[in-house]
């Protein structure tokens, strides 16, 4: 399958993204909605219910099923991107299903239990491991970044910025800094091992705006970044 991306993610327009499937190649789209045009026998699209799990997952109740030869163009909203990974058999890493857009046939998934105290930070109880012959699409806020983890030097990453992490990694909830810096970052995870994560870059985008746009008086402004929580109960 190609995937071809027809522009950069905006604000305004978001993106288009052009899917093309040879003969006998098939794709599962996990938003069907998003799909704006289409070529190919009609016969070739066929949309079901997704299982129990998938509907739980996505909250959604259909998938399109896609067989080749065809063509077909998905619209992203502005701020939401995605990027196509090729698996391999060597690959390992742990996904929340929800940023999940498509994946090949081909691909096999299983789920990985979290600890209960990652259970409460992400909000999920499980991930997801995709291993095979095959493509997925995540969907990411903002642009995708992928950093390298190290065995014994730790990298800190905000909980709500991370896509995906390698099933060896140790992962551990922290903060850093001073006093004041670890008082006021959300919950970090700090994390040690071999292979690279994903970290999207857009999830702090709506409270760097709200900064931009915050007229509130000099006063209020100290008192909430000195106050613990003062940013939750001074509005």
């Amino acid at each position: 399958m190609d995937v071809q991306y027809e522009s950069e993610p905006t604000h305004i327009s978001g993106q288009a993204v052009t899917f093309r499937l040879n003969v006998g190649e098939k794709a599962h789209i996990l938003h069907p909605g998003q799909i704006i045009a289409y070529r190919g026998a009609s016969a070739n699209r066929s949309d079901k219910l997704m299982s129990f799990k998938g509907m739980y997952r996505k909250l959604k109740l259909i998938q399109a099923d896609m067989i080749g030869p065809c063509q077909f163009v998905a619209a992203l909203p502005p701020s939401v991107s995605m990027k196509s990974i090729q698996l391999t058999k060597d690959s390992d890493l742990l996904y929340d299903f929800k940023h999940l857009f498509f994946y090949t046939e081909g691909v096999k998934m299983e789920t990985r239990i979290l600890k209960m105290k990652n259970m409460m930070i992400t909000r999920d109880a499980i991930k997801m491991k995709f291993s095979g012959e095959g493509m997925i699409g995540i969907l990411t806020q903002g642009q995708i970044i992928e950093l390298t983890l190290h065995p014994e030097e730790a990298i800190y990453i905000d909980a709500r910025s991370v896509i995906a992490y390698p099933e060896n990694a140790k992962l551990e909830l922290s903060v850093y800094g001073n006093h004041l810096a670890s008082q006021h970052m959300n919950y970090q995870w700090k994390m040690t091992g071999r292979g690279t994560v994903l970290i999207q870059s857009g999830a702090r985008n709506r409270e760097l705006e709200q900064d931009l746009h915050n007229d509130a008086g000099i006063v209020k402004r100290v008192l909430r970044e000195v106050i613990p929580f003062g940013g939750i109960f001074i509005k």
